[in-house]
């Protein structure tokens, strides 16, 4: 009988432990993913109610957290993102703070009733929810607890430890944290987003989080050939079975060589990849001004090529006063960085004049490809050909 407590009702290998480990806290990332992420916060899929409240109790089952309130944190982050209102920004709060005290932020913003009533709007709401998930949500893992420690005795309670710490680690640590701080990104959005690694395993696809800001409504989250979403074919896996419908995914770039002038299609496909539209301006003009900085230091002109570099990449009004300083310090004495940072500050302000009729729209972006072509600059020339071309 001592036996038993000890060891549980339910004897493994070693190896059997760390797999089934895996297994459990692998079904919690799916579901954060799948059910949380994707379809309640940005609402990219639609779930059979099945699968649905499988991922519901699961949840309250592992972490506790509330579907409104996770949902309700993620949205403000989306809205408010690299600001004073984001809950988790490492560009506010540091990284350190984000990826070891992830959690305790989300706590924090949880507590929050402005922010559930602004952001939660559309989640669960039926009895169950009410009545268990959301009064009653530390009695899941108190549950979990007693079942895994009843099926492998006290090795079981270093699973159920794992568990606790997987989604504070992963989720809210280092997806809040590094995907604000540390690694690639494909597209230009207003915010300091990263892709960690291409290949999202560990964390279900959530690894892509640069790919997911700039096309925040999409289901799938891998862009380029080489990214790998996990999440993403497990959501297929789910349709191909009627569990899961796909509501929008992030749209294919489609070129027209044929084309010489802007109209309303180049238009409307500039403002749809504005993200990678950015990313494509700055990688194309990265070796123009590299060139341009190495004839400034031979004409004895001081300049920090870090600050020009963040030029190309952000705009003017997001950043510091001293670095304003010396990029506008930088294009007095250089026309054609002045030109680089111009343009780019113009063809961001296409899409923000929201006032602006499709005609009118449509002759800025043709004014804006003459004069990119007439300046002499000639990546800046092969980026308008280009551009031109988009359909």
């Amino acid at each position: 009988m001592l036996t038993g407590v000890v060891t549980g009702f339910v004897d493994l290998p070693w190896w059997g432990y760390v797999v089934y480990a895996l297994a459990v806290t692998h079904v919690t990332i799916a579901a954060v993913t799948i059910f949380l992420h994707r379809c309640q916060a940005h609402r990219a899929l639609d779930l059979h109610p099945v699968i649905s409240h499988f991922f519901r109790f699961w949840l309250w089952l592992t972490t506790g957290m509330v579907t409104k309130a996770w949902t309700a944190i993620h949205r403000k982050h989306h809205a408010r993102v690299e600001t004073a209102e984001d809950p988790h920004s490492p560009q506010i709060y540091g990284i350190r703070k984000v990826l070891w005290e992830g959690a305790e932020l989300y706590r924090k913003e949880a507590l929050n009733q402005e922010t559930l009533d602004k952001y939660g709007r559309g989640t669960p709401d039926d009895w169950i929810e009410r009545n268990l998930y959301a009064k009653h949500d530390m009695s899941g893992i108190v549950l979990l607890f007693l079942v895994n420690f009843a099926l492998f005795g006290f090795v079981g309670v270093t699973i159920w430890a794992v568990q606790m710490a997987w989604i504070p680690f992963f989720a809210a640590g280092v997806i809040n944290g590094i995907g604000h701080y540390w690694g690639y990104r494909n597209f230009q959005p207003e915010d300091a987003s990263t892709n960690i690694v291409p290949w999202g395993i560990i964390i279900g696809g959530e690894e892509l989080h640069n790919n997911h800001h700039a096309y925040a409504s999409s289901a799938r989250f891998s862009i380029r050939w080489y990214e790998f979403d996990l999440g993403w074919h497990y959501i297929r896996a789910l349709e191909r079975l009627g569990l899961a419908q796909v509501k929008k995914v992030a749209p294919a770039l489609k070129l027209d060589a044929a084309k010489t002038r802007c109209d309303l299609a180049t238009v409307q496909a500039v403002i749809t990849h504005r993200y990678e539209v950015l990313a494509k301006y700055a990688r194309s003009l990265r070796k123009t001004c590299a060139e341009e900085i190495r004839s400034l230091r031979a004409r004895a002109v001081s300049v920090d090529r870090a600050v020009v570099k963040r030029m190309l990449h952000v705009d003017a009004t997001a950043l510091p006063a001293n670095e304003r300083a010396q990029v506008n310090e930088a294009l007095s004495n250089s026309r054609v960085l002045a030109t680089v940072f111009t343009m780019r500050q113009e063809l961001t302000a296409l899409w923000q004049r929201s006032s602006a009729s499709k005609e009118q729209l449509v002759r800025q972006l043709e004014d804006w490809c003459a004069r990119a072509e007439a300046s002499g600059i000639i990546a800046l020339q092969e980026f308008s050909r280009r551009l031109r071309c988009y359909a």
